[in-house]
């Protein structure tokens, strides 16, 4: 199966989308957002981008992170299997795969941004390798082709985590030293990983009372009194439970729903704000952008957009 190499089709519906093209004349120089894997399957080519031009022949790999302007002048036919990925798919493995020491997928976000200070890079996979994942890219490149790749959304996974497993230990990494963080307990960010352990009860009382009272003034005080804990026991308790303390959890709950009454309605945003809660505009418009990444405003515009 063939594609273009700068097709424009959209991630949105699915972290992964494969295409093998037969390259004749140059492409680019281009670049999206997300991050992308070329893999010469046959032939060879001449890979530009700012950082230089490298030979590429069969047997390599480039890899690109999002948003790296790259051109390719293939010497005369060049066969390439190019994966895109999209980049919040690959952070969330990142966090999965350091989750003793992240805190929550925005410390993984600042992670893989340390590791992987090389925007492009050209892997030596070797003849032996490629022949090796070839049938996987084949049959990726047939998932994500033929719209099927909601109903098979497990076999693209497998089939990209065993490429992965054979290109990762190629891909050159900075020297990082990690350590755990507890700053998750005091943002409102998404929920970090957990132990698989059961909830005490107190905690997930805690988690229902403001789940269902969003816009009462709750204190750590009032919580506690109401599930017969001290202040400081019920945050250790809170926190063991959920990742972080009953205000942050409070706050992300509040984030959430903002965000929910900002895509479902056409109230204002004021309106919105007070409706979860919150009697500062400043501090609701910091905290979402803290959980979201933009402004209440840009949010809806974005949506809206999308729509």
């Amino acid at each position: 199966m063939t594609s273009r190499w700068d097709s424009s089709e959209s991630l949105a519906s699915r972290p992964l989308q494969a295409a093998t093209a037969i390259l004749e004349s140059p492409v680019g120089p281009v670049a999206f957002d997300c991050v992308q894997l070329a893999v010469v399957r046959d032939g060879s080519a001449i890979v530009c981008s700012q950082f230089g031009q490298r030979p590429a022949t069969v047997g390599d790999a480039l890899l690109l992170c999002a948003n790296t302007l790259c051109a390719v002048e293939p010497e005369d036919r060049c066969t390439v299997t190019l994966v895109r990925i999209d980049t919040d798919y690959l952070i969330d493995q990142v966090f999965w795969e350091h989750v003793g020491l992240l805190s929550d997928r925005l410390d993984a976000r600042e992670l893989a941004g340390k590791l992987y200070l090389e925007p492009d890079q050209l892997l030596r996979i070797g003849i032996e390798q490629l022949d090796r994942i070839a049938p996987w890219l084949d049959e990726l490149v047939c998932l994500t082709g033929t719209g099927h790749s909601v109903k098979r959304f497990n076999r693209v996974q497998a089939m990209w985590f065993l490429i992965a497993d054979v290109v990762t230990p190629l891909v050159k990494i900075s020297p990082v030293r990690l350590s755990p963080s507890q700053r998750e307990r005091l943002r409102p960010t998404m929920p970090r990983h957990r132990r698989f352990a059961p909830l005490r009860p107190e905690a997930m009382q805690v988690a229902e009372l403001e789940r269902n009272d969003l816009a009462h003034h709750w204190t750590v005080k009032e919580l506690a009194d109401r599930v017969h804990l001290s202040q400081s026991w019920l945050s250790h308790v809170f926190a063991d439970a959920y990742g972080k303390t009953p205000i942050a959890y409070l706050t992300m709950l509040r984030v959430e729903e903002l965000a929910r009454l900002l895509r479902e309605t056409d109230m204002l945003v004021e309106v919105a704000i007070e409706k979860v809660g919150w009697h500062s505009m400043g501090y609701a418009i910091r905290a979402f952008h803290a959980y979201v990444g933009m402004t209440p405003g840009t949010y809806r515009r974005t949506h809206n957009a999308l729509a």
